[in-house]
This record gives structure tokens, sequence and C-alpha cells, in this order.
């Protein structure tokens, strides 16, 4: 199974591939999407061109998305949401249905914690996915929601074969 998280964000929009083989997880790529200043059409346009190249170069079988963490700013908020729907319009259009984890769930699956620090979350993935190297701190973020995703998945796998 090839998973692709994705870190939504205006500005960066972090992503990363992983493949899954029984419990073997291997790193396939991790990147970010940037935009430029300018109108907000605009840069989600950008984003979505970029994505959807992405993921047409990885063919990724399930995504994830991390939940939008709702702050004080409330317009930055919005704007963030509508980064995060970029995120899931482009799976969504190749008929995969999108994964959507809070923070706090994606840190307790990849580092056993759910108030890790970000140094935490990335020396994790590291150690989960030996060798790769990690673009950034979104790319580190979006490569932690795909190992959640990729650990949620098969555990709900299991249960389904027992249940069903």
């Amino acid at each position: 199974m090839r998973v692709m998280g994705l870190d939504p964000g205006l500005r960066v929009l972090g992503w990363g591939v992983i493949d899954v083989t029984g419990s073997k997880l291997s790193h396939v790529g991790n990147g970010v999407c940037k935009t430029k200043t300018g109108d907000l059409g605009s840069r989600l346009v950008s984003l979505f061109d970029q994505l959807t190249e992405i993921w047409g170069l990885y063919l990724p079988d399930t995504a994830a998305v991390e939940h939008t963490f709702v702050n004080k700013d409330g317009a930055g908020t919005l704007k963030l949401g509508q980064a995060r729907g970029i995120a899931m319009l482009v799976p969504a259009r190749a008929g995969i249905v999108v994964g959507e984890y809070a923070p706090n769930a994606v840190k307790k699956a990849v580092v056993g914690v759910g108030h890790a620090d970000k140094r935490q979350v990335e020396h994790m993935v590291r150690m989960q996915l030996p060798g790769v190297e990690i673009v950034g701190p979104d790319a580190a973020d979006a490569l932690a929601i795909a190992i959640c995703h990729a650990h949620l998945a098969a555990t709900a796998a299991r249960v389904a074969r027992v249940v069903g």
C-alpha cells in the first residue's frame, strides 16, 4: 500500500509518501508545495497544480490529511482550511477516501504521546524510516501523518477481518 500524508498550509503544504508492506514502512518521497504572495485564488490554484503533479508522480493508494488547528486568528484559520480543502480535493478527484487525523492523534501514533514537539516527531519519523532525507518540518509532519494513517489503516483492516 502506498500512503501519501499531507500537512496543509497556504504558504507551505508538506507532503510525504511511504510504502507499507506488512508491518514494514519505507520512504518513497517527501517535499513541500510553496506559494508566493498574491491573491488567495491564485495561491490555491498553485497548490492544486503542484499537488496534482506530485500525486501523478507517486500514485498513492490512500491519503491522509491533518485536521485544521483552530486558533485565535479566525481569518488565518479559514485560509488554512481552504488549503486543507485543496489537500483533500486532489486525492478525492482520484477516487481516494482521505483519512483525517487530529494533530494529537498523529503525534500519539508516531511518538507515543499526544503532546510531542516537532523535534520529537521528526526524530521518530527518522527512526521509522531509516535513511530518510527530510526536506523540512512540513514534510516531516506529512510523513508522520502518512505513518499514522498506515498504522491505523492496518489496525482497521485487522479488526475488519476478525469481525467480518
